[in-house]
Formats: C-alpha cells, structure tokens, sequence
C-alpha cells in the first residue's frame, strides 16, 4: 500500500450537511493529518481544508463522497509525497 498527502477543499453553502460531513471525516480519521475549519458568515457559507495522508482510492472515495452531498463542493489538490507501506506503518500507523 502506497499513501499519498493531499488537501481536500470544501466549500459548504447548505449547512444540513455538516453533520454528515462530519461523520464521512470521522471515517477517514486515522488518516486525516489536520483540519481548519472557516465560518464566511458574510457569505453564509463554511470552508473547510482537510490534509490527508492516505492511500490514494481512499482520498478519493472521501472526496467524492462528500462531493455528492447537496450544497457542497469539494476539490482535492495531491502532493507528489508518496509513502511505502513499510514507511507508513514504521511510523506507527496501522493500516
């Protein structure tokens, strides 16, 4: 297994799917580096940044999941920082 680092970006414009949000994150919470939240109260709208170590189908199922939600849209950027398996778990990570 191979883990790529990647930033998801998310802009959230119908906050009834914050929770779900939330729980698709949770998920993915082993492998979720940070994450920065940002309330645009002038905008009615919420951008949240998650970066992510991760092998590369699940930052995908992740993105597009969240993609789907109504009022959301997400973009995912990928680093060129490829982890082995051996790496990855070396760091006390278990995958």
């Amino acid at each position: 297994m191979e883990t790529r680092v990647a930033v998801l970006s998310i802009i959230v414009e119908n906050g009834i799917s914050t929770e779900d949000i939330n729980t698709l994150l949770s998920e993915a919470g082993k492998y979720i580096v940070g994450r920065m939240g940002i309330p645009y109260r002038e905008k009615n709208i919420n951008i949240i940044c998650v970066a992510i170590d991760a092998p590369q189908d699940v930052i995908s199922s992740l993105a597009g999941k969240i993609g789907r939600l109504k009022g959301v849209t997400t973009k995912t950027a990928y680093s060129n920082v490829i982890t082995k398996e051996k790496d990855f778990l070396d760091k006390g990570v278990s995958a």
